[in-house]
């Protein structure tokens, strides 16, 4: 007796392998050429800062620090869309690290104002040339048109 049609096992058509992937759909969208931008600077920056122990959202906070001597906490979150519990441990580390103070806030009292410390303006200005530097080489195919137009449009998207 024959076996019904449906209970006879299928067996797959072999499929070809992939010799090139097709990225082409991928690579018409904003978000994976964004990411993958990202994803480069990023694992250049994370080797080149190890040097200095600073991680990406360390070294922006110092930079912030370093460029705006007494911000204040609330002026670092919300400029780095940072959470509040999450600045606090930073700060914490970066000030065992000798880093960074804080000193009151000379127009409100309740406020306190972060600062560099010597310690902390030195590494900052190895910091920020080794950033320049690494800008340098991430977009050095780039000319200096097309960088600028690049930094505008990026800010375009996020401000």
């Amino acid at each position: 007796m024959k076996a019904p049609e449906s209970s006879m096992p299928v067996i797959p058509e072999p499929v070809p392998a992939v010799d090139e992937v097709d990225t082409s759909y991928l690579e018409t969208l904003m978000g994976y050429n964004a990411t993958r931008a990202s994803l480069k600077v990023i694992e250049l920056f994370t080797k080149r800062m190890a040097v200095y122990e600073l991680r990406h959202v360390d070294f922006s906070i110092l930079s912030l620090i370093t460029h705006n001597p007494g911000i204040t906490s609330r002026q670092l979150c919300g400029a780095l869309s940072i959470l509040p519990p999450n600045l606090v441990g930073k700060i914490s580390t970066m000030e065992k690290r000798a880093l960074v103070n804080r000193r009151p806030h000379p127009q409100d009292g309740r406020a306190v104002g972060l600062y560099l410390t010597e310690a902390g303006a030195a590494l900052m200005r190895d910091a920020e040339r080794t950033a320049t530097e690494l800008e340098e080489d991430v977009t050095g195919r780039l000319s200096a048109a097309e960088k600028k137009t690049l930094m505008r449009l990026l800010q375009k998207i996020y401000r």
